[in-house]
């Protein structure tokens, strides 16, 4: 039953003292916004942007009389933890956990409202607090007056205010949460922090919300509800509130204490009668890609990172800074994680550019300090060398994870299965069924994992094993021609687990008593044996098309040949899309794999079944082209299926709906200068399905990052000059190359919250976020207005007269040149050069037989260069090699000698 709740009752509801907020409203006026303030507790009510149809509000106006008990946080509501100096207790305070009326002031000037906040903070909270809505300089501002009410001076350890905005989905439709509802993600960055708030729409003006004097962003904290009744606070259709964190010590000091916070904690002193102010202002931005701009036009300081914030040490990186005020100086924490120097690339006034060196590995801090007392700190994450890790990752998923028993009676063996960290073992028991089971996102996590390392890096040993698993386990349990699946016994369906809590079908195996097997999730065998989930597909037919792809180009390190692991891949779309599994009609995790199949299966000449997958594809993407929001899945709202809503979309040219697809992503996969948030797209609850701490939260680089930058890369290379798609399509594919540690290992996601900041023990679906890096990565060359020439995933080492890059990137098959919208992929070799003369119109390539890095690297006697243009620039023609070179299935064959070969390619 949906829930309506009309206006007028929001104006007629009671108010109940303590336990709830009265709903009438004050009503105020700015240049930007129409403004309600809760009249009781002047909290805001309702933030509507000026010149936006339909009533779009920021806030969760049509939600309040479900949140307007104690305990339930709105936008205005401060929370504070001071303490006497010389006392070690800190005394907590907090606006919203024990309601009253607040005493409103008068006001004037530019003050808008206002209010002693007294009634409704603890008579023992050492501090008075006065609000003021304000307009300042034509913007909405909430200011803070805080004032030492004691006689003894008093240490503020933490203040902080909670952020309300729209992004409760409960009990709405798929258009009302589109057109209604906002995400908001934060900057971490002190005095250059803020908060962005963008509608799920994509095209909508987003809000900043920006520090006002010195108010720093410097922690970001969870906001603890009551999660019983509507709107279902902290779950799957309501992530939760957040708030922005003036100082942080107290809490550093007790329940953070364990970790390193993304800034160093503070706090501050007041002596009695001393008043300090913290603010926030909210300024409407013109658009999501606009927010560096709007953030200029405010004053603030503005930084852009090359190729992001994930950086490898056998990379270096560019951060380019845009501020009125000089860098007076830079440090970085922990000392020597990164270094950096002055360059002169920018092109522009204004921007200072820094080439910046990675060394150790984990997260690392640079803190710029600017003349005029700025603060700002932009957080890396320092990789190993590329090609090393994706090395490291293969050698541990195919030993580590290597699960070999013969007695196993649930035909797991030979297997890469799941992983936990924490204890170093494989897990082969858990309540979730699908974890142990080698199927779904967090069983087929890391099979899905090892299949796409070996496309990207073909190892004789790990392969060998990966035979092993595709033919035995693969092709024989996880894909079982014993179930039920119709009259067509040709087609084997996927099962949605192969393990299964069924003591009496699985007598003599020794079912942990230790755990809970009592929830849904705990399968019986018919459960688990179910063959009707889409998803579970996609990363069949992927571990296929890698297979294929290593038996067609490295054909010595395989015994199965690749015309059968390419019917396999097509023989598994017949049975995902003949009727008898649910969620088709999807986008499905990871199902670009199926386009880049489909190109392959052109290039062998396989007409029919290049007939077969476009007739069934089109007709999903034309059930979409009905649809104005068809980015659903099994979930209420989710960020999966618009990857393969939009590679369809723009593959059979509908271009409106590849449009709005690409805006959906838009908006909730920002670009910050935060390894953690940059290019992260809104995952927030599948740790309780594959991890194992298990709760609602932000995720940081879950499988979101590398599935929803495919759409955006791809966007980028059909506008070549539209480089906010490649930055944050490059922030979303190297998102996954931060979850593998120094080891090997992957998590399926890091934990956000500041009293954990660590990485997931599970191994989890790390899968599908992998596959997004080994599918889209590469090294873009551009010549950027603002910055010259640059290569995301590659070092410029001369401009002139050739521009020349080395390519350094995780996977090292893709380079694409934006000025000639050129992409150039190779199905064998790396790419180790590129030199491209704009005034000669020449391209110089040199191919080796395997990347630098990586672990008994697979020899190949030929490059296969395969050239295209991803979009018509004027006056710009087609790139071809120089020379006659032989082709194979539309590959250019190119000869190594001594393990490297060079081609010219001329326009």
């Amino acid at each position: 039953m949906r829930l309506r709740v009309s206006w007028k009752a929001l104006v007629l509801a009671l108010f109940t003292g303590s336990q709830s907020l009265a709903q009438t409203t004050i009503n105020l006026d700015t240049p930007s916004f129409t403004v309600q303030l809760n009249r009781d507790a002047q909290t805001l009510f309702s933030l509507k942007p000026k010149g936006v149809s339909g009533g779009f509000d920021f806030v969760p106006s049509d939600q309040m009389s479900l949140r307007s008990g104690n305990g339930r946080y709105h936008l205005g509501d401060i929370t504070f933890r001071a303490r006497r100096v010389g006392s070690n207790a800190w005394v907590s305070a907090d606006s919203a956990s024990s309601r009253r009326a607040v005493t409103a002031l008068s006001v004037s000037g530019n003050t808008l409202a206002a209010a002693d906040l007294a009634p409704t903070l603890p008579s023992n909270s050492l501090l008075s607090v006065t609000r003021r809505w304000v307009l300042e300089n034509n913007q909405l501002e909430l200011l803070f007056d805080v004032t030492n009410s004691q006689s003894a001076a008093v240490e503020i350890g933490s203040i902080g205010a909670p952020l309300e905005f729209n992004n409760i989905f409960t009990s709405r439709t798929a258009a009302q949460t589109n057109e209604l509802c906002s995400l908001f993600d934060p900057y971490i960055g002190q005095d250059a922090g803020y908060v962005q708030v963008t509608p799920l729409l994509g095209t909508l003006p987003p809000l900043l919300v920006l520090p006002v004097g010195k108010s720093p962003l410097e922690g970001w904290r969870f906001l603890p509800e009551s999660t019983s009744g509507a709107p279902n606070y902290q779950s799957q259709t309501f992530e939760g509130l957040y708030e922005w964190q003036f100082h942080t010590l107290a809490y550093a000091q007790n329940e953070w204490s364990s970790v390193t916070p993304w800034n160093a904690a503070t706090s501050v002193t007041l002596q009695p009668g001393q008043t300090r102010t913290y603010g926030l202002q909210f300024r409407l931005g013109a658009s999501i890609r606009g927010i560096e701009d709007t953030l200029r036009a405010a004053g603030r300081p503005v930084v852009a990172g090359i190729p992001g914030y994930i950086l490898p040490t056998d990379q270096t990186g560019k951060l380019f800074l845009n501020y009125a005020s000089a860098v007076q100086s830079i440090s970085v924490s922990p000392s020597g994680a990164l270094s950096w120097e002055a360059n002169s690339e920018a092109r522009t006034s204004g921007w200072v550019g820094y080439t910046i060196t990675s060394h150790t590995f984990g997260r690392a801090r640079l803190t710029i300090t600017y003349a005029d007392g700025t603060v700002q700190t932009v957080h890396y994450f320092v990789a190993n060398g590329a090609t090393r890790t994706i090395s490291n990752l293969g050698n541990f998923l195919l030993n580590n994870q290597w699960f070999v028993d013969s007695s196993d009676p649930f035909t797991r063996s030979p297997s890469v299965i799941s992983y936990d960290r924490e204890v170093n073992a494989i897990v082969k028991n858990d309540p979730r069924a699908w974890i142990p089971g080698l199927s779904d996102e967090a069983g087929a996590g890391s099979w899905l994992a090892a299949a796409f390392k070996q496309f990207i890096q073909p190892n004789a040993a790990e392969l060998a094993k990966m035979e092993q698993f595709v033919n035995i386990t693969l092709h024989g349990a996880i894909q079982n021609a014993d179930v039920n699946f119709g009259r067509n016994k040709t087609l084997w369906p996927i099962l949605q687990s192969v393990f299964f809590y069924e003591p009496a079908r699985a007598p003599g195996y020794a079912y942990p008593s230790s755990i809970n097997w009592g929830n849904w999730w705990s399968w019986n065998r018919a459960a688990s044996y179910a063959v009707d989930r889409a998803y579970d597909y996609v990363h069949v037919i992927a571990a296929y098309w890698s297979m294929y792809r290593v038996a067609r180009n490295y054909p010595g390190l395989v015994r199965t040949t690749w015309q059968w692991y390419i019917q396999q891949a097509v023989q598994t779309i017949q049975a995902m899309t003949g009727g008898r599994v649910g969620f088709v009609n999807d986008g499905l995790m990871g199902e670009t794999v199926i386009r880049l199949l489909l190109d392959d299966l052109k290039r062998e000449g396989l007409t029919a079944n290049v007939t077969f997958v476009e007739g069934r594809m089109r007709t999903r993407a034309t059930t979409w082209a009905g649809t104005r929001y068809p980015f659903g899945s099994e979930m209420a709202w989710d960020s999966t299926g618009q990857e393969g809503v939009y590679a369809w979309s723009k593959y059979f040219g509908n271009t409106a709906t590849a449009t709005n697809t690409l805006n959906s992503i838009l908006a909730y996969q920002p670009g910050v200068p935060h390894w953690g948030y940059n290019g992260n797209a809104r995952r927030y609850w599948d740790n309780i399905y594959g991890g194992k701490l298990q709760r609602i939260e932000r995720q940081i680089h879950h499988y979101g990052s590398g599935l929803n930058a495919l759409p955006l890369i791809t966007a980028f290379e059909s506008a070549p000059t539209d480089y906010y798609l490649l930055r944050v399509g490059y922030g979303g594919l190297s998102g996954p190359l931060s979850n593998i540690d120094n080891g090997g290992f992957a998590s399926a996601s890091f934990h956000a919250f500041p009293d954990t900041l660590k990485w997931d023990a599970y191994s989890g679906d790390y899968g599908p976020n992998f596959a997004g890096l080994a599918m889209g990565i590469g090294t873009f060359i551009i010549n950027h207005p603002d910055f010259g020439w640059q290569a995301f995933g590659g070092t410029v080492t001369a401009t002139s007269p050739a521009v020349q890059v080395s390519v350094k990137d995780p996977v090292r098959r893709r380079v694409f040149i934006a000025p000639l919208a050129a992409m150039l992929q190779l199905d064998a070799g790396a790419f180790s050069t590129i030199s491209y003369n704009p005034t000669a119109r020449t391209v110089d390539v040199t191919i080796v037989s395997a990347a630098d890095g990586a672990s008994s690297p697979a020899s190949s006697p030929n490059g296969r260069l395969v050239i295209s243009q991803t979009a018509t620039i004027s006056g710009v023609g087609v790139l071809r090699p120089s020379t006659n070179l032989a082709q194979d299935a539309g590959a250019f064959v190119v000869p190594l000698s001594g393990g490297t070969g060079r081609v010219t390619l001329t326009l």
